[in-house]
């Protein structure tokens, strides 16, 4: 009983709104987020039939340009990851199965496979094209097998995967806060995989509740915006550019993949 209610209190602390401020004037289209991402969640190398639409990706890098002619023309990477969606969240209200659900302890809408159907309403909804499908069994080679991530579940054919802000670690520091008798992870101990691995600190992640994290402060700095934002969606993710071209794009449409798509 002692631990059920501590286990109890300690929900109730959990009042987080994890999010993250990507500074696109610093995003220099490596695809180190991508590869970190896929190794990290255990997302299996593309089928060989698979293309921009049947491939999968949890975060995918578009680049973009201000279609001015050469030598003028300037060029900018966009990675877009699952927007986590706040206020109304498309996916969720479409999904007839609760495969998509929002942690109230962190805001982070996650999915859930194995209640998955694959009818890919999800997919009509979200207005970022930030999920994919799994068209075909995941296939690892014999020698990428031991490189499996224990920590995350490996998917089936037939359903929809996106970006969760690498749930499993911020269970992660759940338990080590719990072990340690703490009502709260320590800052710091959550930071998705993507984050980690950007070679020029394009990425900032925290908790967008704590007006004295970085991240907060950064969402509230000059030049930040939010994908579609006209759409009222309030996305935990919120990006930065002091070039004006860059914001005016993003408010308008996204990148046809296959087309201005980046694939690092």
């Amino acid at each position: 009983m002692k631990d059920m209610k501590s286990s109890k209190n300690l929900a109730q602390t959990r009042t987080h709104r994890y999010g993250m401020v990507i500074d696109l004037d610093r995003c220099t289209g490596c695809g180190a987020c991508m590869v970190a991402c896929a190794v990290e969640n255990n997302v299996p190398p593309g089928d060989v039939a698979a293309d921009d639409r049947t491939g999968i990706s949890w975060l995918r890098v578009y680049r973009m340009n201000d279609s001015q002619p050469l030598p003028k023309t300037q060029t900018a990477f966009v990675p877009i990851p699952c927007q986590q969606c706040g206020v109304k969240t498309p996916c969720v209200s479409v999904c007839p199965q609760n495969a998509v659900e929002v942690d109230q302890g962190s805001g982070i809408v996650g999915q859930i496979p194995v209640r998955c159907l694959g009818c890919r309403y999800c997919m009509a909804a979200c207005p970022y094209h930030a999920r994919s499908f799994n068209w075909w069994d995941p296939v690892w080679p014999a020698e990428m097998k031991e490189s499996l991530n224990p920590d995350v579940s490996t998917r089936t054919r037939g359903v929809v995967e996106k970006c969760n802000f690498c749930f499993h670690r911020l269970q992660a520091a759940r338990a080590k806060a719990a072990a340690a008798g703490a009502k709260d992870e320590a800052k710091g101990d959550y930071i998705p995989a993507c984050v980690e691995a950007c070679p020029t600190s394009a990425f900032l992640f925290g908790d967008l509740n704590d007006p004295e994290s970085e991240v907060a402060q950064a969402a509230r700095g000059e030049g930040t915006f939010r994908l579609l934002e006209k759409l009222g969606t309030d996305p935990k993710v919120i990006y930065r550019s002091a070039k004006p071209w860059v914001r005016q794009m993003a408010e308008g449409a996204l990148p046809r993949a296959g087309k201005d798509e980046h694939h690092g």
